[in-house]
């Protein structure tokens, strides 16, 4: 798009960060701007977003209200996002006012999981076998064409499990997809892998790359329970693992942190599993571990600065707190470790209220 805004020269210390989202991770994006003399301004639709604790200035409005997006847009110098189902009208408004990064192309790949994988197959990368899914006998020609068990997924949204089904026959896969309410899907093959593994990486506007060593990833309901660095993962697939990140960031002209999910197979295949083109959970534990964590890098790439070296000099557990587990937060405190907790007003069941980080001296 020629009326797209770009970034001309690096905002400078005390200029403003605009992020869209007022999460967990639009805080520590809060927090790593302040420590480089960077100022924040958060927009979020929710009245007691946390991130509003730690931010210079915040907007409470909707996503889909273009006269506040272009007020907040009025008063700073480059925009990003800390969550990826950003409107795209919202977007594109922001985009033709500030510079605005991850840009739309990135948004658009990781909004649609048809169209991710068709983009990571494209660039000759691996993924599960999948298949579109818009109708009840689609549902049906795609259990039969990749076969059983298979997981239906909806394309747009869903998060930590939600919206998706696994299914082991055809009739299972058209009563799940009757259960999206007939809204667009996609089955995708079954993968009997030994582990979950994620990179992180970082991409700045002058096409610098760099990537944090691949954590292990292990969920408990559908939620990520800790993740783990060093990941049982060869030379060679840690260094297969960075260039599949690097691939995608490439493709996109990606600008920031974009954190890439992996299936790593019994006999060493990493398949990609998920894109998500913002500061990523199992990359938490950059800030205690690494020289430079993500939530700095992708502040430093927003902003058009030099990145800030990924080198990790620990290995970590980072561990989140789901709902209760954040409750008893006197005991967490004397427990030792980098003891993160959100400022979320209420605790719910599934919802991440915080994490806590274990270092030891780096093994490897």
């Amino acid at each position: 798009m020629s009326d797209v805004k770009l970034l001309s020269t690096p905002v400078p210390p005390g200029g403003t960060i605009g992020i869209l989202g007022g999460g967990q991770l639009g805080r520590m994006l809060a927090m790593a701007a302040a420590r480089l003399g960077l100022k924040t301004h958060i927009y979020s639709d929710e009245k007691d977003a946390p991130a509003f604790q730690v931010c210079d200035a915040h907007t409470v409005a909707p996503y889909e209200d273009e006269a506040a997006l272009a007020k907040f847009a009025s008063v700073c110098n480059t925009i990003t996002y800390e969550f990826e189902n950003v409107p795209a009208k919202a977007a594109s408004v922001l985009a033709t006012i500030k510079p605005t990064n991850p840009n739309a192309k990135a948004l658009a790949v990781a909004q649609d999981r048809f169209d991710e994988k068709s983009f990571v197959t494209g660039l000759g990368l691996k993924t599960a076998p999948f298949a579109a899914v818009n109708s009840v006998d689609e549902a049906a020609a795609a259990f039969a064409r990749i076969g059983g068990p298979s997981v239906l997924k909806t394309r747009r949204f869903g998060y930590d499990g939600k919206g998706q089904a696994k299914v082991k026959s055809a009739e299972e896969c058209k009563a799940a997809f009757a259960s999206f309410n007939s809204v667009p899907s996609i089955l995708e093959g079954f993968v009997s892998f030994d582990f979950e593994a994620s990179v992180v990486a970082v991409r700045g506007a002058d096409g610098q790359f760099a990537a944090y060593d691949p954590a292990e990833n292990i969920h408990e309901n559908h939620i990520l329970a800790r993740s783990v660095v060093p990941a049982r993962l060869t030379a060679k697939q840690v260094a297969d693992a960075k260039a599949i990140a690097k691939k995608i960031a490439d493709a996109l002209n990606y600008v920031g942190v974009l954190g890439v999910e992996l299936f790593v197979q019994k006999d060493g295949t990493l398949l990609v599993n998920e894109i998500a083109p913002r500061v990523h959970n199992s990359g938490h534990w950059t800030i205690e571990a690494c020289i430079t964590s993500q939530f700095e890098n992708h502040i430093r790439a927003v902003a058009g600065w030099p990145l800030g070296s990924t080198e990790r000099h620990s290995d970590a557990v980072m561990e989140n707190l789901i709902g209760e587990e954040a409750a008893d937060w006197k005991a967490l405190a004397a427990k030792g470790g980098g003891l993160h907790l959100y400022g979320k007003s209420e605790i719910r069941a599934g919802r991440k209220m915080g994490h806590i980080t274990h270092l030891k001296p780096r093994s490897s």
